[in-house]
């Protein structure tokens, strides 16, 4: 029944898609990967859809400079779909409506925090077993938000998030974030930004990440996080370092993330992981990557895969 509704409701937006009279791109990507990953009881094959997804986005421009602005995107698991219909491989992602002008943009809905959206483009495993959100706390993306973002003012944007506690005993959320320079290092060499995060999934974090192009084909990154429970029973500082490098058609990444636990949690992990990439063209790539993951308390972990990524 789930999956009769997600064809529905494809078949729904579709449609209005079609007939709307604001512009509207139909985006996705697909991300597949087969892998042998080992847990600690002994290694097993799995077929992975990695935040494989689709998508509609588009605006309208209204009177007094101003656009009306929305995103409807959704999660599908395309290696695990089940065709009688007991589950619904298909989620919501960032969905929302807002306006956009000058100020720069306001949206309500669903959408990733502050704190996340400042981490730019530096995780070079995002979506795979070595995702930065795997040991670091902040990569939320939250229901019942209103995101500011600002223009670029010389190079410096402001980001914002408050969540709305829907809950009458509950508190409200907040996420904010200062940004300097390119994300993607395509109009300048530094990426810059500062984050925080307050009563956010029950976490209040800080995080300072750097990325830096040191030439046209080398790229190198870093993150420092500090996180803590709203309830004091816990706090974690970590770091990640990583580089990639380009040559030809291919990138050669390599990352290493650590988090260090209080006595608390009593117990530190650390993430190695290295990978290449292989552009088939603008819009496919082929890619291989190894991980681990270590904890002092014996626990290890290690994930070895190859896939394809195709984006539209």
């Amino acid at each position: 029944m789930k999956l009769v509704k997600s064809t529905l409701l494809l078949a729904v937006l579709g449609a209005l898609s079609a007939n709307a009279q604001a512009d509207v791109n139909v985006y996705g990507k697909a991300n597949v990967s087969v892998q042998s990953s080992d847990e600690g009881a002994g290694s097993a094959t799995e077929i992975k859809s990695n935040a494989s997804r689709f998508g509609f986005k588009g605006s309208e421009k209204l009177d007094g400079g101003l656009e009306v602005i929305y995103k409807l995107e959704f999660q599908v698991d395309v290696s695990d779909a089940d065709s009688k219909g007991d589950s619904d491989n298909i989620t919501a992602r960032s969905q929302y409506v807002g306006l956009k002008g000058g100020f720069g943009e306001v949206v309500i809905g669903r959408n990733d925090t502050a704190f996340k959206l400042s981490q730019g483009k530096i995780d070079q495993f995002n979506d795979l077993e070595a995702d930065v959100k795997n040991l670091f706390k902040g990569e939320n993306r939250v229901g019942n938000t209103v995101s500011y973002k600002s223009a670029s003012f010389n190079g410096f944007k402001v980001l914002a998030t408050f969540i709305a506690e829907d809950k009458t005993d509950g508190e409200n959320g907040y996420s904010g974030a200062i940004t300097y320079g390119d994300s993607a290092l395509k109009k300048s060499k530094y990426y810059v930004a500062v984050a925080g995060d307050s009563e956010v999934k029950g976490y209040d974090a800080l995080r300072v990440t750097g990325q830096f192009k040191a030439t046209d084909a080398l790229k190198l990154g870093a993150m420092y996080q500090k996180q803590e429970k709203v309830d004091g029973t816990g706090t974690a500082d970590g770091f990640l370092l990583n580089a990639a490098y380009g040559f030809g058609k291919n990138t050669f990444k390599v990352q290493y993330q650590t988090i260090d636990f209080d006595a608390v949690d009593s117990k530190d992990v650390d993430g190695f992981s290295v990978g290449i990439d292989h552009k088939l063209n603008k819009s496919t790539k082929l890619y291989g990557f190894y991980s681990t993951v270590d904890e002092d308390q014996g626990t290890e972990e290690d994930y070895l895969g190859l896939g394809i990524e195709y984006k539209f």
